[in-house]
């Protein structure tokens, strides 16, 4: 009986990671990453305003203005070691050295903006429950049915913003797939074509539509039943619910650090390599009002 001649192609099949582009809309406090904490002051309230002041023996009376201090801390996200041993450097055809690199990079990026919207989302804030009609849940290990998210709540959004004089210029909406396929579904021909229009693969934003700005990922948030957020590595349970969130530049900031690269070459004790990354990053609320950040809580159904 004959031998089969195996083939080997001399690259590997990397691990594919979402979109990142959101995070530019946001202030960038990437100088202060290597400090402990970040300060953002915000100013107290302004001064009382009189049309036609009366005359007042002595002059006005004089006010004080009371700042607020906002404050959020850098983390430190690590990759664990990997090994990649001697005949893996040898016999291989591929390199298997760079393809571990790419992966934990990848890997160790796409954690840390996965956590920028969840800093971004204040522990109490404004929230927008979804409004549609029932779908199927799809976030892990939920079940059940939620609420879909559409133009109605788009427009319902927009009245909060519009309500706290948030700007015009510099709104945002990110949104899981499946929830942004919903709002696309609720649109009629001519909201969808303006969507398609205003899609600009340079910069990651995938259209505009009611003064929003709109971002994509694979997942975004997650919420319990109540909606109170939940980080991703919270147990699952079945009544949880996906979550995106709006959001002004000017009301939420970054502070991303550069990816620090550890690295033992021809370690004695693992016969080879072991390597390892590091990132200190952070995000936070920057107003000490909450304003300019909604949670879009995708709400159970019946």
């Amino acid at each position: 009986m004959g031998l089969n001649q195996e083939v080997w192609r001399k690259d590997v099949v990397g691990n594919l990671f979402p979109d990142n582009s959101f995070a530019s809309q946001s202030e960038d406090d990437s100088e202060y990453v290597s400090n402990k904490t970040v300060h953002i002051p915000n100013a107290g309230t302004p001064p009382n305003v009189v049309k036609n002041r009366p005359f007042k023996q002595g002059g006005a009376d004089v006010t004080t203005r009371t700042d607020n201090d906002l404050e959020y801390s850098i983390d430190e996200y690590t990759c664990d070691p990997v090994h990649v041993s001697n005949i893996e450097k040898t016999e291989l055809t591929y390199s298997k050295r760079n393809s571990v690199m790419a992966g934990a990079k990848g890997k160790l990026n796409d954690t840390v903006y996965e956590s920028l919207p969840f800093n971004w989302v204040p522990a109490t804030p404004f929230k927008r429950a979804t409004s549609g009609s029932a779908v199927a849940a799809h976030i892990p290990d939920a079940t059940g049915n939620r609420k879909a998210f559409t133009v109605a709540d788009v427009k319902a959004i927009q009245q909060i913003f519009n309500g706290q004089d948030i700007p015009q210029d510099g709104r945002n909406i990110l949104l899981d797939s499946e929830m942004y396929g919903q709002l696309y579904d609720s649109m009629n021909d001519a909201q969808k074509a303006s969507m398609q229009q205003t899609f600009d693969a340079k910069t990651g934003n995938i259209g505009t539509f009611l003064g929003f700005t709109f971002w994509m990922r694979s997942r975004v948030l997650k919420t319990d039943a109540a909606g109170a957020k939940k980080e991703w590595s919270a147990a699952n349970v079945a009544t949880d619910c996906a979550a995106g969130i709006a959001w002004h530049r000017g009301s939420v900031s970054r502070a991303l650090g550069l990816v620090k690269f550890f690295d033992n070459v021809d370690d004695p004790t693992y016969y080879g390599d072991v390597i390892s990354f590091l990132v200190r990053a952070g995000g936070s609320p920057r107003r000490y009002d909450k304003k300019g950040v909604v949670l879009i809580h995708q709400a159970p159904s019946e």
